[in-house]
């Protein structure tokens, strides 16, 4: 059998799989398939996942946890196993895995066109634009469709700089926005951005919180003659470990970049669409920024789709007069993940998403704090609103005994990137109020078990 007919027929086993209903694949083949995956994983992406993801990639009977279902709240392995999905992609699930509703339009638009010939009018992307333009604050109006978070994020710094010809940033220790070069270069942590140093030169990172730091910042670098294009900010840090900054100091914020005539850009990739208990998380500060970046739940968790909106004042006669100066995504903005994120748009306001975040955040958030009460020696803080809760620990250690402990539970948790030491809570909006009490009697076996680890009883 030649090479060709020996990939056309593995591909046909593979393609087989998707087309058979779970319970139909037998158990011997889906222990093979547990047994090439890790293959695969360790042979041609990359030596190093299996470790990282340590706590969920060999921890059950039939070895490797292979996700394979998802619905709801909920996702599924090859196996069998429902997990109750607290770590949801970190943010991707607001509206739950595959939602009907969502699913449903998506499909409908597969049945006439999935992507755009890059040349003629494609509508639906007309009528996203408008319909961000209806639901974001203030005279924000212009959108530019991308495929993923940081490549929104390049967009917003690119645009910021064409706009005012300012060529410096302003960003904050702390800060996670995507892993492009221009992102990273914005990110204030260093474990993402020594491996790539020197990257974008002007941009200068200070504490997040402090109000003052940003004028300091902007103010010196003015007076030695440098013009500054933007202040970057992230609403509520995520990677960082949800860090909320104090009250009003997003106000300050906007009114120093008024003062200045420097743009302000809200990265709400994580914090907006409901996630945090109002659409946007600037919305509860009632600010507006002058560039917001969006993405995440935008594609209801069906739909790979990001981008950014813009006052009118930023889309200057450079950008009208070529379009494309700003980017030209092959995908951005094309017909299916529009209509995700159309229905998406249409699910959220319908079932007040925000509303439920926001209330059941607050039962979920009253429980880790309880938590917090009952093992002092091992959570050190919970923090957050709405979904988007962080339970830290006082180890990086104690994250991860504890978190592994949630897997063993089948609950779906995760600390950041970089390390355990708070473990992140973003379920589904749709998860139920037995749930979140399963959720929250699973993690107190977790912490009652990680606290005998550590010999702190």
């Amino acid at each position: 059998m030649s090479k060709k007919e020996q990939v056309i027929q593995e591909l046909n086993r593979v393609i087989s799989l998707i087309h058979t209903d779970i319970q139909a694949i037998s158990p011997a083949e889906k222990k093979q398939m547990v047994e090439e995956t890790v293959e695969h994983f360790n042979h041609y992406v990359s030596p190093g996942w299996l470790a990282y993801r340590k706590s969920v990639s060999s921890d059950s009977e039939a070895g490797a946890v292979l996700e394979w279902q998802d619905e709801g709240a909920y996702c599924y392995g090859l196996n069998g196993e429902q997990f109750i999905d607290c770590l949801g992609g970190f943010g991707i699930y607001t509206c739950g895995h595959r939602n009907p509703e969502i699913l449903d339009v998506v499909k409908a638009q597969l049945d006439h066109q999935a992507l755009h010939s890059q040349e003629l009018l494609d509508p639906l992307r007309g009528y996203l634009a408008k319909a961000m333009a209806d639901i974001t604050p203030g005279d924000l109006q212009y959108c530019f469709f991308t495929n993923g978070g940081a490549e929104a994020v390049e967009m917003a710094l690119k645009l910021a700089r064409i706009a005012t010809g300012g060529r410096w940033y302003i960003s904050t220790v702390g800060a996670f926005h995507g892993k492009s070069m221009g992102a990273v270069s914005m990110g204030g942590k260093g474990t993402y951005r020594t491996p790539y140093t020197p990257m974008i030169q002007q941009v200068q990172h200070v504490e997040y919180g402090v109000a003052e730091d940003i004028r300091k910042a902007i103010r010196n670098l003015q007076a030695v003659g440098e013009k500054v294009a933007a202040v970057i900010l992230e609403p509520i840090q995520g990677e960082a470990g949800i860090i909320v900054p104090p009250e009003g100091y997003l106000q300050e914020v906007r009114e120093i970049c008024d003062e200045t005539g420097v743009v302000l850009i809200f990265d709400e990739i994580q914090t907006g669409m409901g996630r945090t208990g109002t659409m946007w998380r600037c919305q509860a500060e009632g600010v507006t920024p002058d560039i917001m970046t969006y993405g995440k739940a935008f594609g209801g968790g069906i739909m790979p789709i990001t981008g950014i909106i813009c006052k009118p004042k930023l889309w200057v006669q450079e950008i009208i007069d070529n379009p494309w100066l700003l980017g030209s995504p092959t995908f951005g903005g094309n017909p299916v993940c529009c209509a995700a994120a159309l229905a998406t748009i249409k699910y959220m306001l319908e079932h007040d998403i925000p509303g439920v975040c926001k209330r059941k955040g607050e039962v979920l958030k009253a429980g880790l704090e309880a938590l917090a009460k009952k093992y002092p020696k091992i959570i050190q803080a919970v923090r957050g609103l709405g979904l988007m809760l962080a339970v830290e620990f006082h180890t990086s250690e104690m994250g991860y005994a504890c978190a592994k402990g949630m897997f063993a539970r089948k609950v779906l948790t995760a600390g950041t990137l970089v390390n355990a030491k708070t473990i992140r809570f973003e379920p589904a909006a749709v998860i139920s109020e037995q749930d979140i009490q399963d959720v929250l009697s699973r993690m107190d076996e977790a912490l009652a078990d990680t606290q005998k680890v550590f010999g702190l009883e």
